[in-house]
């Protein structure tokens, strides 16, 4: 399988990640491979793989929580190496398991983090200590004991206390990978809403949060990037594919499509009286405007389903993963 990937310019005004050959072992043991990352300025930044691939060890990389074996990272601008302390100031941070004081409320917890982190007087912090507890939906529980909140409100606390001092880069760590549909969904909605105001960076091995709320993607698998595009370049690649479902004898349409020069392939199902048709294209504009007029050359023939289709992440993941195990 071919997949295209996008990789950005070396253009620090447009990326607020960027690694160049970042590599860490522990011993024998290589837990990243020379990465090469990029992360635009203003997307929400998925960063796919399976348990053990190598995410978390990016991320504490990034956050300059330990030292890479070779290789160097840039964030917001600033190597990690030299600058982490800087780096630390200008972007948020939600670990896979927020601890908290339980006795403490969620506008306590945010006050707290507040004198650590937030720039400005007193009354500003407080504003904003409002305005963050609105955006997760906490305002209404803003004065009751962490102690008692459940795991998705936990996670949303977390995600306030990250944005406190309105970071340039959001950098999350499995945010919803614990929580159930409801916790999931609310955490995503609230990623959505910062959009506007950070730019966020998110491990995860859930394949449809991806698809839901990411512009950009890059897939890691042990420790090696494997892709890296903007989603929607990942899951069209260079083709499309229409699915037909026909009625029929239908036998000469596959050779007619595929003497078309906007046609790559052809394969043919028959089931009963009806035929399906699956045709991948390399020109959407002719095949939107001649393919069903082949396929109705034939007057015997009639179309029961047409339509494109679309490869998901999880079809797209599972490619990029095989080819990489050893056989």
């Amino acid at each position: 399988m071919t997949t295209t990937t996008n990789q950005p310019e070396n253009d620090d005004s447009t990326d607020v990640i960027a690694t160049r050959g970042l590599r860490k072992a522990y011993g024998s043991v290589v837990a990243l491979h020379g990465l090469d990352l990029r992360v635009p300025k203003g997307s929400i930044f998925g960063f796919l793989g399976p348990n053990g691939a190598g995410k978390t060890t990016t991320i504490k990389l990034l956050l300059g929580l330990t030292r890479p074996t070779s290789g160097s990272a840039s964030v917001v601008g600033h190597e990690v190496a030299a600058d982490g302390l800087l780096i630390r100031q200008r972007i948020g941070y939600l670990a896979q398991q927020p601890q908290f004081y339980d006795h403490m409320s969620a506008r306590e917890t945010l006050r707290f983090t507040a004198r650590l982190f937030f720039r400005g007087p007193v009354r500003a912090a407080d504003r904003r200590i409002d305005e963050m507890l609105e955006l997760v939906g906490l305002a209404g529980m803003a004065d009751r004991p962490v102690r008692g909140f459940s795991g998705g409100e936990r996670q949303r606390l977390g995600i306030a206390q990250a944005q406190i001092n309105d970071p340039e880069l959001l950098i999350l760590d499995e945010p919803a990978s614990a929580l159930d549909p409801v916790g999931r969904r609310d955490v995503l909605e609230i990623m959505r809403r910062l959009r506007d105001h950070t730019t966020i960076f998110y491990s995860t091995h859930i394949l449809d949060d991806v698809e839901r709320v990411s512009d950009t993607v890059a897939i890691l698998n042990g420790g090696r990037m494997v892709a890296q595009a903007p989603i929607t370049e990942l899951l069209h690649g260079n083709t499309t594919e229409y699915a037909l479902t026909i009625h029929g004898n239908g036998d000469g349409v596959p050779s007619r499509l595929r003497s078309r020069p906007w046609v790559t392939t052809v394969t043919a199902e028959q089931v009963g009286p009806l035929t399906t048709l699956n045709v991948a294209v390399n020109d959407d504009r002719a095949a939107d405007a001649e393919l069903l007029r082949v396929v109705l050359d034939d007057p015997h023939t009639t179309v029961a389903s047409f339509g494109r289709t679309r490869q998901s992440l999880e079809d797209l993941f599972i490619d990029l993963v095989n080819e990489g195990e050893p056989q």
